[in-house]
């Protein structure tokens, strides 16, 4: 038995010649049961029999992230049993009051070939899953979210993680993974009935070659099992985290507390910041007396804005280069002048990259980008997690932080630690995010209320919020040239505040910034690190309500689905005493004309009652200031 440090979960272990079994406890209510928990490989046949040793340890401590994504501090408390069994493989539980993890660990002198890793994962008749699924492990990570009853998932569909189970008490149970390295990425599958059990993709044999840059490089034949590996080391915390509402999905920090500490001795040159960049926007800037395009006048004028803003980057997105050559630039483009003009604005010049074509060049590609000053990369269709990819990954986050440079992976899986590990990796994908409005209904209101209770869990995601191009459900369309966001300006604008990204991404064109200047105002004192995250309110798939703190100064971002609401929303998180108050709401035409907004200021208590008026699809945003400030 292993009770959490508030003996509010309980987990029983049992050992026998059927393997280890695991049950986990809130109080009476069984959340979930595990089983069939072992490793394949070519010296063990996964069963774990016959125990050693059995250790118990307790921690209780502070740790301060490097990146303060959502807090200063986090709270490490866990109970921890380690049991060693004489086939040479130890099995470690971790019970924190916010959810159980377990690892692997090995002692074999030699390599070992992992055939494949076991788990069963059993719930209760009626319990429901939230997921992405794909039909093979070639992902984008990039589906909609699923909601179904466990004994409705389809057994042929493969789920990528994170996954989250709705148990029909109401409770939650996030399921992913931490400290992931060398070693697959584990994906989930139905196993009939209200079962899922563990999956991964295969070791690579070979890797496709195609004419397209964009696909070149995706598995093609598979080995028989999943990994090689030192036949001495750890592997993945498996997780799966305990909340009875939503909040607690929110302040859960499992992932990173799981993850490795960083081995970087110097980091005071990782640099959050807000990116302007040329994808989207190159296009559609006006009111200059120069040819838009990837060009050096559209880069000066991208890293003036950004100067006078106090934006931190500027990247050169898809386009800049050939698409399989990293080391030199498209005609019309001077790299060296351009990155010189950046540093006299204080402004730091990133680069997109095709990882294939990264990985082709990697010596060169990595010591031009440090000849020409360029200070972050972000890459791009990796679309895999097989044991390869997940090493690569490692790869381009340690390269880039000996070039001291920052990363944005896209194209990639969730996030599992490697931000602590390597805090130049300040943001990633896999979600859909605002790129697919050009494209696609999926990025709507209801899939914002969804993103912070599941892939926000896992760590930053680079969203790109706060568009000004807004519509609302009705007059909403695809153009892929020209994309606008579904939502209402106000509702576009509080993304910034409650997806977090310690790189948040601005997608429209200086012109478009400009051209509403109000707003952009607004979001120029809207920081990307924070000292403390709190949900005020907040139903799945429905509303939020996320209030963050950097020093004493308060932002409050909130988002409806499709429906009207109104909320009225308690001011008790503050401390005693009087505040200055800035708001931007939906206008009283924000139904129909989702560019409708209203900016007002005003003075407030603490605990005073603030009422939140928000259109179909529509958002609330303020910033709270100490009077005295």
């Amino acid at each position: 038995m292993l009770l959490s440090p508030d003996k509010k979960l309980s987990v029983e272990i049992e050992s026998s010649r059927q393997g280890v079994t695991v049950k986990m406890m809130k109080e009476a209510d069984l959340l979930l049961s595990l089983s069939d928990i072992g490793i394949v490989t070519d010296q063990t046949t996964g069963a774990l029999l016959q125990i050693k040793k059995a250790e118990r340890s307790a921690v209780n401590e502070i740790v301060k992230p490097v990146i303060r994504e959502k807090s200063e501090a986090y709270r490490n408390e866990y109970n921890e049993l380690a049991l060693t069994f004489r086939s040479g493989q130890t099995l470690t539980f971790r019970l924190f009051n916010e959810g159980l993890a377990y690892r692997f660990s090995t002692a074999f002198k030699d390599s070992l070939t992992i055939f494949r890793e076991t788990l069963d994962i059993q719930f209760r008749e009626g319990d429901s899953i939230r997921f992405q699924s794909e039909k093979s492990f070639n992902s984008a990570y990039e589906q909609p979210y699923e909601f179904k009853k466990l004994s409705e998932l389809d057994p042929d569909k493969l789920c990528n993680l994170p996954v989250l189970i709705e148990k029909q008490s109401g409770k939650f149970l996030m399921i992913t993974e931490a400290d992931l390295y060398h070693y697959p990425g584990l994906w989930v599958k139905s196993s009939g009935g209200s079962q899922i059990t563990a999956t991964h993709p295969r070791y690579p044999k070979t890797l496709k070659k195609t004419n397209n840059p964009y696909s070149t490089g995706q598995v093609g034949e598979t080995h028989d099992y999943i990994a090689r590996v030192a036949g001495k080391r750890s592997y993945p915390w498996r997780i799966f985290a305990v909340a009875d509402r939503e909040e607690g999905l929110i302040s859960n920090n499992m992932v990173y507390l799981l993850a490795s500490p960083t081995e970087l001795k110097d980091v005071s040159w990782i640099r959050p910041g807000v990116v302007m960049f040329d994808w989207w926007a190159k296009n559609n800037i006006f009111g200059v007396d120069f040819k838009a395009g990837v060009n050096t006048e559209t880069a000066k004028y991208f890293i003036d804005f950004c100067a006078e803003k106090g934006f931190r980057y500027f990247l050169f997105d898809d386009g800049w280069s050939p698409k399989s050559d990293l080391l030199h630039t498209v005609p019309g483009l001077n790299m060296p002048e351009v990155t010189a003009y950046a540093k006299t604005k204080g402004v730091d010049v990133m680069l997109w990259v095709i990882w294939n074509t990264l990985k082709e060049q990697w010596d060169e590609a990595f010591d031009q980008f440090e000849r020409w000053g360029i200070k972050g990369i972000k890459m791009d269709f990796m679309n895999r997690d097989d044991q390869q990819m997940v090493e690569f990954y490692e790869a381009v986050a340690g390269k880039a932080a000996e070039k001291k440079m920052v990363v944005d992976f896209h194209g990639a899986y969730k996030p599992c630690g490697l931000s602590r590990k390597y805090p130049n990796v300040l943001t990633r994908e896999a979600l859909i995010e605002f790129e697919q409005s050009g494209v696609s209904d999926n990025d709507n209101p209801r899939h914002h209320n969804l993103l912070p209770y599941i892939r926000m869990f896992t760590g930053a995601m680079d969203y790109i919020p706060a568009t000004m191009r807004n519509a609302n459900k009705n007059n909403f369309r695809h153009c892929w040239d020209y994309p606008m966001g579904w939502g209402t300006r106000a509702h576009s604008m509080a993304l910034f505040i409650i997806l977090s990204s310690p790189m948040t991404m601005l997608p429209d064109s200086p012109s478009d910034y400009n051209r509403e200047n109000e707003c952009t105002g607004f979001l120029t004192k809207i920081p990307v690190e924070w000292d403390e995250t709190k949900l005020l309110a907040g139903k799945i798939g429905q509303y939020t309500v996320l209030a963050r703190r950097s020093g004493t100064v308060w932002h409050i971002g909130a988002i409806t689905n499709d429906d009207q609401r109104t909320i009225e929303l308690s001011t008790d998180f503050l401390k005693p005493g009087r505040y200055n108050i800035e708001i931007i709401e939906d206008g009283i035409n924000a139904a129909t004309a989702a560019t409708d907004y209203k900016l007002s200021r005003r003075q407030i208590s603490a605990g005073e009652i603030l009422k939140l008026a928000m259109a179909p699809g529509g958002g609330w945003l303020a910033r709270i200031t100490p009077e005295n400030k």
